[in-house]
């Protein structure tokens, strides 16, 4: 039923694209011998949800320290430490602003050493640094605070082009599939700038009534997105209660 509950979670519609579609269309195209690294933030949450690990797959996280930045350094790790196998990298706006961008130019340097050139950096680019926005909403009751919470709108895929790597900017969700199977089947790195809504919480099977009561409150105070969160957050959580038929 878990898995069930995924894949409806993954196909709820969302402006523009649902995160967690992002990794589901992911899921059933990972190599079995893929390596698969996310920062911290929303994305860590999206991994643990969505990805399905099978054969000789690994994958790698900050753990409970929740350090920001490590997803892309991890991903150039992994392809040094096992320069034969494909990596995929997940990564908040965030993170990519605060280092990400400039561990691609690392990628560029290196690259060609490599026996298998799959290197996927996907950023989840949605303006905001989600998981602290949700974490405020969650358990301080409190609205969005953009001045700390909005990042500047930057051009990940073109800053990647510049630097000779493949680079692709998805919009559609129906566009997700092609995406995933041009940068698994590249031959060098490949980075999907995917544009991400914001509002999908993150909310976990077990949340506590406090903190959807401090959710609501947060919408009361005013938070900038109350009526894209408030959409969003009913149809996710609904899907844990509907029916899903055996597929």
């Amino acid at each position: 039923r878990w898995w069930k509950v995924m894949a409806a979670e993954a196909a709820v519609e969302a402006d523009p694209i649902n995160p967690m579609r992002l990794f589901a269309e992911l899921s059933s195209r990972l190599p079995d011998d893929a390596i698969v690294t996310a920062d911290s933030g929303s994305s860590a949450n999206w991994y643990a949800r969505q990805l399905r690990f099978r054969g000789n797959m690994r994958g790698s996280l900050s753990g409970n320290l929740a350090t920001m930045g490590p997803g892309v350094p991890y991903g150039i790790g992994a392809k040094f430490g096992h320069p034969d196998r494909p990596v995929i990298v997940f990564a908040g706006d965030g993170a990519m602003q605060m280092n990400g961008l400039a561990e691609l130019i690392t990628i560029k340097h290196y690259w060609q050493e490599w026996d298998d050139p799959r290197l996927i950096i996907t950023v989840l680019h949605n303006d905001d640094l989600n998981q602290v926005t949700w974490e405020m909403r969650a358990m301080a009751g409190a609205p969005k605070f953009a001045e700390s919470q909005t990042l500047p709108d930057v051009d990940y895929a073109a800053f990647a082009a510049s630097l000779g790597l493949h680079a692709i900017t998805v919009t559609d969700p129906e566009k997700l599939r092609a995406a995933w199977d041009f940068a698994l089947a590249a031959d060098r790195p490949t980075i999907l700038d995917v544009h991400c809504d914001p509002n999908v919480p993150p909310v976990p099977p077990h949340a506590t009534y406090e903190q959807m009561k401090d959710t609501a409150m947060s919408v009361l105070k005013g938070d900038d997105d109350a009526w894209g969160l408030m959409k969003e957050g009913v149809k996710i959580k609904a899907q844990e209660f509907l029916p899903h038929p055996t597929q």
